[in-house]
Formats: C-alpha cells, sequence, structure tokens
C-alpha cells in the first residue's frame, strides 16, 4: 500500500534522498521512510516549507500533469520596502530568464504583503527585523525553475527567506524544520484536490 508524507523541509537540504555532492539529504531526518519514498515538486537547498513525500509513483503526474493547474503558495521575505506599484507588476506578470536567455513571461498570480507570521519557525541568517524587508504571499499555478526567486529579482527586489506554506488544500501548518506528518491516502488526495488517483 503506498504511503504519502508532508514535511518541513530545513534550510541547508536538498529535496532528495541520494546525491553526489556533500549535501545534507532527506534520509537525514529522524524519520524511518520505507523503500520508494521520493520527492513531489522539489525545494531548493535554501528553501523550506512543504514538501510532499510519497511512495506513490502517480503523484507527479497527477499533481503537475492533469487537466487543471494546482495552486502553490509561498511566504516570501524580500529585501526593501515593496511599493504597491511594484507589487501589482508583480500580480500582472513579469519577464524572467528560464534558459540560455530565453525570456518568459509569468502567468498572472495573487500577491500580497503580509506581515511576518507570529510564531513563524526561526532561519538561522535571517536578518533582524529592523533591516528594511517585506514579507509577502505568493500563490502560483506553474513553478518554471527558482520561479518566485527570479520573479522578486526582475522587480529589484532581492529574496531573502523562501517558505512553500500550502499545495492547494495541503497546509505546511504548524511543522516545525524537519517535521515529518504522515497522511492516510483519501485525506492526501482530498487535500490536493485530485479525484482521479484510482484511475
Amino acid at each position: 500500500m503506498d504511503r504519502y508524507f508532508i514535511i518541513n523541509k530545513p534550510h541547508n537540504m536538498v529535496s532528495q534522498f541520494v546525491s553526489s555532492h556533500p549535501v545534507r539529504l532527506l534520509g537525514e531526518l529522524d524519520f524511518d521512510f520505507p523503500e520508494g519514498t521520493h520527492a513531489i515538486g522539489r525545494l531548493d537547498n535554501d528553501s523550506e516549507g512543504l514538501l510532499i513525500l510519497t511512495t506513490n509513483k502517480k503523484v507527479t503526474r497527477l499533481l503537475f500533469q492533469g487537466k487543471a493547474p494546482h495552486e502553490r503558495t509561498y511566504l516570501v521575505r524580500v529585501k526593501g520596502i515593496m511599493s504597491e506599484a511594484t507589487l501589482q507588476r508583480l500580480k500582472e506578470g513579469v519577464a524572467i530568464c528560464i534558459a540560455e536567455g530565453q525570456e518568459y513571461i509569468t502567468t498572472p498570480c495573487r500577491v500580497e504583503i503580509v506581515p511576518r507570521p507570529p510564531g513563524l519557525f526561526d532561519h538561522p541568517r535571517e536578518l533582524p527585523n529592523n533591516a528594511p524587508h517585506t514579507w509577502l504571499t505568493i500563490t502560483l499555478t506553474e513553478g518554471k525553475f527558482h520561479q518566485v526567486r527570479k520573479m522578486v529579482g526582475a522587480v529589484h527586489h532581492r529574496c531573502q527567506r523562501l517558505i512553500r506554506i500550502s499545495i492547494e488544500d495541503l497546509l505546511l501548518g504548524n511543522l516545525q524544520p524537519g517535521e515529518v506528518k504522515e497522511l492516510p491516502e483519501e485525506e492526501f488526495f482530498s487535500l490536493l484536490k485530485i479525484d482521479d488517483y484510482k484511475d
């Protein structure tokens, strides 16, 4: 029987169990994952937050190649104070480089300026709150390589912290860095708004 997990991927860990590079791996988490467990929708080494792990090889196709695009929401800290005009540019779509100088205009998305959530888990290198910055939530239905970082960079704000907080109704919640939660199959697919997983 397939199994389904969510984790809060810590900063400075890759979304893999095996690597030829000297990096921190998912296998270093304090949890005995079953054989065949793999990550869905990776987060890069510096990014944090919600990551799906499963033994079900169909999940990637169901989530990213289905008829309806699935929303992913990120909590982002950027350097400097972001203006309403810049916020609007992000919402409407900005030009980012996706490969070999190839330019891509991002799909319109939801972007909001938000306060730093109370009780947000610490980051070992997060700058003090008195350094000028802005917290955003960005909700996308596409996932180009390093898209969020490139988007905020395109409007001249450097990404200082990037945390995925939800995929559809599957929420990071109060999971702490490195913490693992297992979900029943029916609940897992219901929260992802996937109803054809038994086909």
